[in-house]
This record gives C-alpha cells, sequence and structure tokens, in this order.
C-alpha cells in the first residue's frame, strides 16, 4: 500500500490583478514571461528523478494555453475538469468529470507512489472547489499590483485560514516589475485547526 495514499499537497497558483482578476477573455490581461516562468518552474519541480507533480485545469483553463505549453512541462501529469467533454484532450493524460475524482487519481495504486505534489491551475469554479478540500494547504498567489479589465475572478478565501507568509522558502520576497507592471509572489499557508490533527 501506498505510505501517502491518503493525502497529498493539493496547492493552488494563480496570478490575480488588484480587483482579484485573473483572466479577460480566455486570456490573461497582462504579459509577464517572468512571471508565468516562476508558474512553470513552481508545477514542475520535484524533489527527485521519477516523481512527478499533477496539474487539474478547468476545461476553459486548458484550452485558453497554447499546444506548446503543455510539451515544456517535464514531471507532469496533466488531469481536464470537464462535465461535457468525452475524450481526454490532446496532450492531457486524464478526463475527469468532476474535480473530487481528478484528486482521487493520485492515490491510485500504480500513481500514487509516484505524484507528490497536486496543483490546481484554474480557472473559477476549480479554484474554489480547491479552497475548500481537506488536502489544500498553499496558495501560491502572484499579487498583480496594477488595475486590469477581467471577466473571470480568483475566489474570495478567508485569510485568517489561510495565512499570507513573510517569507517562503524558494519564492522571491522583493517587488518585480516587468513591461511596466510590478508584481509580487505571494504564498498562503493554511492554519492547521486541533480537528484536523486529531
Amino acid at each position: 500500500m501506498c505510505a501517502d495514499k491518503l493525502r497529498k499537497p493539493l496547492r493552488l497558483i494563480a496570478a490575480a490583478c488588484n480587483n482579484m482578476g485573473i483572466g479577460k477573455n480566455g486570456q490573461l490581461p497582462w504579459h509577464l514571461p517572468h512571471e508565468f516562468n516562476f508558474f512553470m518552474d513552481t508545477v514542475t519541480s520535484v524533489s527527485r528523478p521519477g516523481k512527478l507533480n499533477m496539474i487539474l485545469w478547468g476545461r476553459g483553463t486548458w484550452f485558453s494555453n497554447p499546444e506548446c505549453i503543455f510539451v515544456k512541462m517535464p514531471n507532469v501529469l496533466h488531469v481536464v475538469i470537464s462535465t461535457t467533454m468525452r475524450t481526454v484532450p490532446k496532450h492531457a493524460h486524464f478526463l475527469c468529470q468532476d474535480f473530487d475524482t481528478g484528486v482521487s487519481l493520485a492515490s491510485l495504486p500504480h500513481l500514487c507512489d509516484l505524484v507528490e505534489t497536486i496543483w490546481v491551475a484554474g480557472g473559477p469554479q476549480v479554484y474554489q472547489e480547491a479552497l475548500m478540500h481537506p488536502w489544500c494547504d498553499l496558495i501560491y498567489l502572484t499579487n498583480i499590483m496594477a488595475d486590469f479589465d477581467c471577466d473571470v475572478f480568483f475566489p474570495p478565501f478567508d485569510k485568517s485560514t489561510f495565512v499570507k507568509q513573510e517569507r517562503f522558502l524558494g519564492v522571491p520576497n522583493q517587488i518585480q516589475e516587468e513591461n511596466g507592471v510590478q508584481f509580487k509572489f505571494e504564498v498562503f499557508k493554511r492554519e492547521i485547526c486541533v480537528a484536523e490533527v486529531i
């Protein structure tokens, strides 16, 4: 039996502007290659060779990315969440009809020893379900320090439950600037309550 079968780290990763907007017309409303490289480096990083991360994508978020992105992501299993699709999209590894089924893939006998971290890459509904999941421990949320017109938004979350870290290992702490836009990488860590450890 897989020693880590009952629990995997489940982490959200996103970038949001001042009004918590994360996209417009299926695209990012900003062009910040350094911020995107941070996303790529974070979700593909594993502790040792042979391990894999799993990324859960909502259908809209998956198709908003060019195919070349998925080819450039080593050490990753892609899971697309959709209630309407019937076949696994190109470059994805799994298709699931709901979020919980996607998460449970990491506990399958042939995957539980391989999967290290489950990342959630959007969109809003998938983020919302991830925030409520008991395995969710961290939110990597880049603060885009500007106003952009958006039509999709990162869901509200309790900042007494997910507490912003002053510093976090491997995450730059200083304000960055690219193409005239300032941003800062931020990590929110879930505070463990007594009921969760009993």
